[in-house]
């Protein structure tokens, strides 16, 4: 959620420091502020409610000079969005922090400081960090020490970034359930809380464990773990670059990771399927002895990966495998019974996802065969903490609704699913049909692509709407979910999603000539069960839009149709995900909201 960047480099920093917030912004945040180890050795601190722009006005009317610094974008979770309640904080003049996460005990740590004479001048749970650090450096502890003896006091979720004016050769940092990573480079050295944050400067990271402690220097680094031994962490070049965190020629962010999804999906691909195979070594060594033993499957993901683990439940209970599909948040804080020869599966685009995470830690306590993730990010915690990873290789996604992570979630998903069954017998015909089906994939999309101008005018309907219903049947249920959830998240329309067979159970209610319902039609059994569902819509004045298979005869009035041609049964949730997200993306044009930043939400989720 909040972004961290820190720097302590041969250069002025504050450049990089703001270029660093500005990469960050995707991730939500409703202010912004820096603090610099001035050349006198004072810590200069500048902080703004809004944009990242608006504290670079500050900046250049004030500009701060010096070589260490480190600088935030906070999202509001104790105290409203307002100055004094922008990061860093400081006590004093003895420290600055900048802080990711939250933490719980803080009311009995404010009690305690503020009764020992510290005063507060915000509403956050961060300021309490920064006068426990000051009490120990009086305390005559060095900073190094400070961190440590003040983490240990700390109950919750947190990525620290601090400084001190009497330690002008360091920054410490710390994390525990948020991540942190350190950058690398000749001219000086990085922290952030996403490497898109620093890639201007470097490429070179190490990502560091939970309940690391570390040294930023000029010149170097050193890490310390969870028992304060001194540890290394292995360093590693990202294969991303600046440029591809770039809008380059699109109007939005969501816009160009929409129309990637060819490129992205033909990616997810690569490797694992070669000439009507599935090539199963692709999924690591560790995953056949992991793969052969599963009779059970438990998902456990949050908002769109929840819907897309939701769709591979369909597709695993075809084959024969049990399947349970739960939100993160509601599966960690209850007793549950795991089936024998349960794998424990975990989907999240950024690999942080604060409640998935827990929910991973949990399990490997409860009995479960191993743990897989479906993750976009090789660097995650997710990824470092699960037995077995498919990575869905989407590339950055900036854009705070998500398109082409959950489009190649579900593509990574149907690989899973296909190896699965190949474990069980699958003949050598069915798994080459398979496999071809998806390795059309990203040319079905293309043409879908292609549709975006039609579905813009069919957006135009939306415009002046409050309310609008989804509905689907099987598979195309959280289809229908994902769609509703795009069009709330950047247009702020209420939509919601049914199963078009629970209309006459309560949504039908709703139905008059101001509500525009959606439904996505492929040609599937289900096909007549969903248009008599529809002629219930139409009964009632329900304005239709609708996505169809080209071969579907509609006997309906008051519809608005856009055909899809040539789509396979098996992958068609994946295709018609795509005009749903053009549906919602054209709406939110229309209506002037702030389609890649939607107001109240953030894109990595790293708090409950």
């Amino acid at each position: 959620m909040c972004g961290i960047v820190g720097a302590i480099a041969k250069e002025h920093v504050a450049p990089i420091l703001l270029d660093g917030l500005k990469r960050l912004e995707y991730r939500g945040y409703d202010s912004a502020g820096i603090a610099i180890h001035g050349d006198s050795g004072q810590l200069h601190r500048i902080r703004s409610v809004g944009k990242v722009s608006q504290l670079q006005e500050l900046l250049d009317r004030s500009p701060l000079a010096g070589v260490m610094g480190i600088a935030h974008t906070r999202w509001a979770t104790h105290g409203m969005p307002a100055e004094r309640n922008a990061h860093p904080h400081m006590s004093g003049e003895r420290v600055a922090v900048v802080h990711n996460g939250i933490i719980e005990n803080h009311a009995e740590l404010r009690s305690n400081l503020e009764a020992r004479g510290f005063t507060f001048t915000s509403d956050t749970d961060t300021e309490v960090i920064a006068h426990l650090m000051a009490s120990m450096l009086d305390r005559g502890m060095d900073l190094l020490a400070a961190v440590r003896e003040t983490t240990k006091q700390l109950v919750g979720a947190y990525a620290l970034a601090v400084m001190s004016p009497d330690d002008s050769e360091r920054l410490v940092v710390a994390r525990a359930g948020s991540p942190l990573v350190v950058g690398v480079s000749d001219s000086g050295n990085y922290v952030a809380s996403d490497v898109f944050a620093l890639l201007p400067v470097t490429r070179r990271f190490l990502f560091l464990d939970e309940g690391d402690v570390a040294e930023i220097r000029r010149d170097g680094v050193t890490v310390y773990d969870s028992n304060q031994n001194q540890v290394e962490r292995p360093l590693q070049e990202s294969s991303l670059t600046a440029s591809n965190a770039e809008k380059g020629p699109y109007r939005h962010y969501m816009l160009k990771e929409i129309f990637e999804q060819p490129a992205v999906i033909a990616e997810t691909l690569e490797g694992r399927i070669h000439q009507g195979r599935l090539l199963e070594e692709s999924f690591g060594h560790e995953a056949k002895a992991l793969l052969d033993q599963v009779q059970s499957v438990q998902i456990i993901a949050c908002g769109t990966s929840y819907h897309a683990g939701f769709v591979a439940r369909y597709w695993l209970e075809e084959i024969g495998i049990t399947c349970s599909v739960e939100v993160a948040s509601e599966f960690r804080y209850r007793n549950t019974v795991v089936p024998d020869n349960s794998l424990f599966l975990t989907i999240s685009q950024s690999g942080e996802t604060a409640d998935t995470l827990a929910a991973l830690r949990g399990a490997k306590q409860s009995g479960y065969l191993g743990s897989l993730c479906v993750c976009n990010v090789p660097e995650s915690s997710l990824v470092r903490e699960s037995d077995v990873a498919l990575m869905t290789r989407a590339g950055p996604e900036i854009g705070v609704a998500s398109t082409k992570a959950f489009t190649t979630q579900l593509v990574a998903l149907r690989l899973l699913v296909l190896a699965l069954v190949k474990h069980r017998g699958m003949s050598i015909e069915r798994e080459k049909e398979l496999v071809d089906e998806l390795h059309a994939l990203p040319r079905q999309v293309e043409v879908v692509l292609k549709m975006s101008d039609d579905i813009k005018q069919m957006a135009e309907a939306f415009a002046n709407k409050q309310n609008a219903l989804f509905l689907g049947r099987g598979t195309f249920f959280p289809v229908a979910l994902e769609g509703a959830l795009k069009l709330k998240e950047i247009s702020y329309i209420h939509a919601e999603a049914y199963p078009a067979g629970e209309l006459k159970h309560g949504p039908l209610a709703l139905v008059d000539a101001t509500m525009p319902v959606v439904c996505a039609l492929p040609d599937d059994p289900l096909l007549e069960k969903v248009l008599s569902n529809l002629q219930e819509v139409r009964a009632r004045g329900g304005e239709l839009f609708l996505f169809s298979d080209h071969k579907i005869s509609i006997d309906l009035d008051n519809y608005q149709n856009l055909t899809l041609s040539d789509i396979c049964p098996t992958t068609a949730p994946i295709v018609y995900s795509i005009p749903l997200q053009l549906l919602a993306y054209h709406v939110a044009v229309l209506k002037g909201t702030d389609v890649d930043q939607p107001r109240n939400l953030a894109k990595s989720v790293t708090v409950e």
